[in-house]
């Protein structure tokens, strides 16, 4: 296995737009390409936009979601793949011929796909339904996963994802500048986007507190460093529709150490090099051959009723 270069861009995507959006992602892809990636990343509905679903109806979401592999997002990411000689993941709704809707996120090469997960905790439009099984998959002799957003709040769906063989688990997302009952959290006042030129500093501070990357900085790094993985997050920067989103798109080694991120107030893609000692020099490939699940199989594997309960859907927290 030898060493890869991977690349996780962030962007302001429009809402609905996807040819705006794949403009974006071919740019990005190609700057990727300059810096000697041969993969890039993009976070959660790159092409689609994400939080407008949140008012769509099914009909309306039908409209917007495409068919995979023969829907023309595919086939745009397939020539972007060709034209940058570059491996791109992206995401998307998808619908299938019975016109059920999932959310997708795909793995796309100049030959076409390669490989298509469905997020298994989706929550942004009461239609879509929960994709349900983890997805493995090739790049370059190195064996990939991928989990969207809320995903890997789980903590055992990346153990599972790391126990299937993933030395890289793809980690696309629309998250953080979000209320829950976490102290510190909440929405950012659009404002400060519209002002980011004039007025950086505030923005920043906004961004890289409580309410973004210093809660993101709470639990990604111990993704990697549990699971001896490394992890490739990719997140939108500015207005999600009405929502403030803050980017720190970053690649993590096996010890949860940053290896590059986006620190742009705007698009950006940056570049690191995977190399495949530290796969078995992190602790957490230790920690996986040290495990005992005689102990506790039973106990993982036991029925119980699954909840989940999502306030950020709108600015209204209480909603």
């Amino acid at each position: 296995m030898q060493n890869l270069k991977i690349a996780t861009a962030q962007f302001e995507n429009a809402s609905g737009d996807k040819a705006a959006n794949l403009a974006i992602i071919r740019q990005l892809a190609g700057e990727a390409a300059r810096q000697g990636a041969q993969v890039v990343a993009f976070h959660e509905c790159s092409i689609t936009g994400y939080t407008f679903a949140r008012h769509l109806s099914k009909e309306q979401m039908l409209a917007v979601a495409e068919f995979i592999p023969a829907g023309e997002s595919i086939e745009s990411l397939r020539q972007i793949a060709e034209e940058h000689d570059i491996v791109i993941l992206a995401g998307l709704f998808e619908k299938d011929h019975d016109d059920q809707l999932f959310k997708a996120y795909v793995c796309v090469d100049k030959n076409g796909l390669v490989a298509k997960y469905r997020k298994l905790h989706p929550f942004i439009n009461p239609h879509i339904l929960p994709g349900n099984e983890y997805v493995i998959f090739d790049l370059f002799g190195w064996t990939c996963g991928i989990l969207i957003c809320y995903d890997n709040n789980i903590v055992e769906n990346v153990r599972a994802t790391a126990l299937l063989g993933a030395d890289i688990i793809f980690m696309p997302h629309v998250t953080m500048m979000t209320p829950s009952t976490r102290p510190g959290a909440g929405f950012a006042d659009p404002a400060l986007w519209a002002n980011r030129e004039a007025d950086p500093t505030s923005l920043r501070l906004e961004f890289d507190g409580l309410k973004g990357r210093a809660w993101l900085m709470k639990w990604l790094p111990a993704r990697a460093y549990d699971n001896g993985i490394y992890v490739v997050f990719s997140n939108p920067i500015g207005m999600d529709e009405d929502q403030l989103k803050n980017g720190c798109s970053m690649i993590l080694d096996p010890f949860g150490d940053i290896l590059a991120e986006c620190r742009q107030l705007g698009n950006e893609v940056v570049t690191a090099t995977c190399t495949p000692e530290k796969l078995q020099q992190a602790g957490g490939y230790r920690y996986r051959k040290a495990r005992r699940p005689e102990l506790y199989a039973d106990v993982l594997g036991q029925p119980h009723q699954s909840e989940q309960k999502v306030v950020w859907l709108t600015n209204d927290a209480t909603s």
